[in-house]
């Protein structure tokens, strides 16, 4: 690159330039090109101020101008934690709501926010899930031990509001939002308005606390005028393409290529293969993405329902202006297996049962979490029936029930290797409950899906899940069970880029020979030297259990010199156990190699995940 004058001449934009400036541009909002006004502003700053400074080929000194001029154009910060991607959805909304006002504001990913920052932020929006029993989102964890920790700073001169997304049959609802929002208040910051716990059904919360947070923005927060001398020339832009569009909310009807039991009839594991295709879609991911999937309820479930309601399967109902069979909402639309909160006190009182009653009560949060767990909408009809009199209509019923959300599962294959396919590892989720055959929804509806079917899908974006830049970086996976499903796109993806870093993979699963997941692709990575290290554990094949934490703690010494010389380090599976056993068991190593005390411990994975070093995907 040359080495160019600062006063070097301005040029009038090309036509090509031109053409690709209304090819970015098209489709922009008002706010939108506002916000690339301002960004553009900053750019020229900080190559002016780089060109005064040092030479304008250093990169990373003009990077890191250009993120000081935007950091210091910004009145507010909405800092987001999410598992799913709902959180993200909502603060980049919020966002573009408040540029649109004329207000400033910096989206970060907590584990992108700096943390030194919280001394002088004057206003922080924060929208943050909770997930399983009352724990932070992965990308959410050193955000909420620092401020929950000893070493949060006093907050005195900090405006804040708390958004927190969660779901009301577990016990501890939204409890990292609650935890949080306590904290703040605690370190002497002001709370702009009150907390918003939104369940499953998010809008019902979001939607009037966003309105409320944007109407006092535009009170507080210094609006930005429009700049008269701003203009835009109406350049023609290349159409887009239709199909590109699909996503979440418009899923692709992807054509099943293959269904495959990679488990033997053997083990009481039914795992499955599924390689789905995506020609035609416009759709691309990244290996450490998940692929959403759009289920059915099992249609024997949906006429055992049916029947328990005394509903026809062809009768209308309506809900929120949607008007389908009765049949075609319990099989589509709504999740018949897990119950709400809600909808159990709306039984207990048409059926006025005491003892249904009770398990409500406050200190009834355990046995309330069982009951659910081991009750779905069937079993509450039989075990709780009510007269005739005071029997559920489809109007009535159908709004309690949750929505039948899409499930999200890793990605275990890189397009750079298979082109327009994605395939999915899926455990197929089927057991007994109160005498009745019961089934996960979306692993029940690829498991028996035929090849040809057409199966609704979308990417999900993992931008917390990803493998690291440099290409001579080492990386260690551990993966067991189905876990092990993205590390097969990370060996894939590192095989067709020719990287120079090695790989090491954990994986295990109770047996070795029903249960070893893609042994024939590891047994060949291995041959062929793409995969370095290959550490198993397979629980149930000897007297004593063996899981992949003991594995870990064999290896103690050669993992902490890959960790030492930069290897990067991911996770995933079960969030329940074996994560949490497997991060005590890398804690445990770090500190016996490196002769830290707990403190000393927590500072070396919080520089990890500083440096998008150790990773996490559980579930």
């Amino acid at each position: 690159m040359q080495n160019t004058s600062a006063t070097a001449a301005v040029v009038p934009l090309s036509l090509e330039r031109s053409a690709l400036l209304a090819q970015l541009c098209d489709g922009l909002d008002a706010s939108g090109f506002w916000w690339i006004s301002g960004y553009a502003a900053a750019c020229a700053q900080a190559l002016q101020k780089a060109a005064q400074s040092s030479p304008i080929n250093d990169a990373v000194a003009a990077e890191a101008h250009v993120s000081v001029a935007l950091a210091s154009a910004h009145v507010a910060t909405i800092v987001y934690g999410t598992q799913t991607g709902n959180a993200k959805q909502i603060a980049t909304g919020f966002s573009e709501q408040l540029l649109a006002a004329g207000i400033q504001a910096r989206v970060l990913r907590s584990d992108a926010y700096p943390l030194k920052d919280l001394k002088t932020e004057k206003t922080l929006y924060l929208v943050i899930s909770t997930q399983g029993d009352g724990d932070p989102p992965e990308d959410s964890r050193a955000f909420v031990e620092h401020v929950l920790g000893r070493r949060a700073p006093n907050l005195v001169h900090l405006h804040f509001a708390v958004l927190g997304l969660g779901d009301s049959s577990y016990p501890k609802f939204c409890s990292v939002a609650k935890a949080l929002d306590a904290r703040f208040s605690e370190l002497g910051a002001q709370r702009l308005h009150a907390r918003g716990d939104a369940d499953v059904e998010i809008a019902l919360v979001a939607t009037p606390w966003l309105d409320i947070a944007v109407r006092e923005a535009k009170l507080r927060l210094k609006v930005t005028p429009p700049a008269s001398s701003v203009s835009f020339l109406p350049l023609r832009a290349p159409a887009r393409v239709a199909h590109a569009l699909y996503s979440k909310e418009r899923p692709f009807p992807a054509k099943l290529l293959q269904n495959q039991r990679i488990t033997t009839r053997a083990s009481t594991k039914d795992v499955r293969h599924i390689e789905l295709s995506l020609e035609g879609s416009g759709l691309s991911y990244s290996p450490g993405d998940s692929l959403g999937v759009y289920p059915e309820n099992a249609q024997s479930a949906v006429h055992e329902l049916l029947a328990g309601l005394n509903w026809a399967t062809d009768a209308e109902a309506s809900v929120a202006g949607q008007t389908h069979s009765a049949g075609r909402w319990l099989s589509h639309q709504r999740d018949i297996a897990k119950l709400s909160r809600s909808l159990i006190e709306a039984h207990a009182e048409r059926s006025g049962d005491g003892d249904l009653r009770a398990l409500l009560a406050p200190k009834q949060a355990e046995p309330l979490r069982e009951f659910l767990s081991q009750t779905h909408l069937v079993d509450l009809l039989a075990r709780y029936p009510l007269s005739s009199a005071r029997q559920w209509q489809p109007s009535e019923l159908l709004p309690l029930l949750r929505p039948l959300a899409p499930r999200l599962y890793s990605i275990a294959s890189a397009a750079s290797q298979v082109g327009a396919e994605v395939h999915l590892t899926v455990a197929h989720v089927a057991y007994e409950l109160n005498g009745s055959a019961r089934f996960g929804a979306a692993s029940h509806t690829l498991a028996n899906a035929l090849e040809g079917a057409s199966v609704p899908v979308f990417i999900e974006a993992n931008e917390r899940f990803r493998l690291p830049v440099d290409c001579a970086r080492d990386v260690i996976m551990i993966g067991p069970g189905t876990g092990v499903a993205p590390f097969r796109a990370f060996l894939q993806e590192r095989v067709e880029t020719g990287v120079t870093g090695r790989n090491w993979l954990f994986f295990g699963n109770p047996h070795f020979r029903e249960d070893f997941l893609y042994q024939l692709e590891w047994q060949q990575a291995l041959k062929a030297n793409s995969l370095h290290r290959l550490d198993l554990a397979f629980s149930r094949d000897g007297a004593t259990k063996v899981y992949v934490q003991q594995r870990l703690l064999e290896q103690a010494k050669e993992l902490f010199s890959w960790l030492e010389n930069g290897a990067h380090l991911y996770v995933c599976g079960d969030a329940t156990r074996m994560a949490k056993d497997v991060d005590a068991a890398l804690r445990q190593i770090v500190a016996q190699e490196k002769q830290l005390d707990a403190d000393g411990v927590a500072d070396y994975f919080a520089q990890l995940q500083q440096q998008n070093r150790y990773q996490r995907d559980v579930y």
